[in-house]
């Protein structure tokens, strides 16, 4: 072998792809990106159980002032309803038209505005008499609806939440939702509280806790067992979630549910 040649090899493996390090051992890796934190799992605590409508095909709740507010859905049943807390009785009740498939509800200000399903409508309503006082348009589909004190909140059973003007109700941009760096879909009912995003995942009976402004799940509440085999039988699925800021309580029911129980979400390990 001539000089030359044993040179060329010499560079050659030197620059050959490492196949092991020492010992045989394999050669070290680039590190992956460290996923997302696993969410905190809760639980339900229940404090009380009072009659709901089972009629209600629960789409969108709120508590405001010592009175119940519910959106129900179904075309050609659809309402707005206020109802007493305690014995369930139904003191006002709107019926929506028809051709609407109501869905998500929020309070903003002296306004109360309600979701469409397919129907790409909102309706404003005067909070002390329930009378509609005007519309509002937008694309896509209607899930859940939530007011964080300055923007609307709302889902599409995706995995995205839609930022909305209180006032035009235009976007003001959107974040993508991740458990454990998994898209998180079916996002349905909303309620905001204290800087956080509680969310319904429609066809179960889990609630996620949603930190807005990053996307990420904080925890996951299992909400399965309120109600009897019996009760469940007549009743779909878990949807329903207001919050009563005076005893720091949720108020959370279902489709068609007999009771509305009213809870706190606790540590699972407590």
């Amino acid at each position: 072998m001539s000089a030359l040649a044993a040179v060329v090899l010499l560079v050659l493996w030197m620059l050959r792809p490492a196949v092991s390090g020492p010992e045989g051992t394999p050669p070290p890796r680039a590190r992956p990106p460290a996923s997302e934190p696993s969410p905190e799992p809760l639980k339900v605590e229940v404090l009380a159980i009072v009659p709901h409508d089972p009629e209600s095909y629960t789409q969108g709740l709120l508590w405001h002032a010592g009175s119940l507010y519910e959106s129900g859905g179904q075309y050609g049943q659809s309402s707005l309803r206020r109802a007493d807390l305690a014995t369930g009785e139904v003191k006002q009740r709107v019926e929506i038209p028809g051709k609407y498939f109501a869905e998500g509800l929020a309070l903003v200000g002296d306004k109360l505005i309600q979701l469409t399903w397919q129907e790409k409508t909102a309706f404003v309503y005067r909070l002390s008499d329930l009378q509609k006082v005007g519309e509002h348009r937008y694309d896509g589909a209607g899930w859940g609806l939530c007011f964080d004190g300055r923007r609307l909140v709302m889902s599409n059973g995706s995995d995205t939440l839609t930022f909305r003007d209180p006032e035009t109700f235009a976007s003001r941009g959107e974040v993508r939702v991740t458990r454990a760096g998994v898209p998180a879909d079916r996002l349905n009912e909303l309620e905001c509280v204290d800087g956080a995003v509680w969310a319904n995942v429609y066809l179960t009976d889990e609630i996620l806790r949603i930190d807005p402004e990053t996307g990420k799940v904080t925890g996951t509440v299992d909400a399965s067992g309120l109600l009897t085999p019996a009760e469940r039988a007549d009743a779909e699925v878990l949807n329903g979630i207001a919050y009563k800021p005076d005893t720091k309580t949720f108020l959370i029911t279902g489709k068609y549910w007999p009771r509305l129980f009213e809870v706190r979400f606790v540590p699972a390990s407590e």
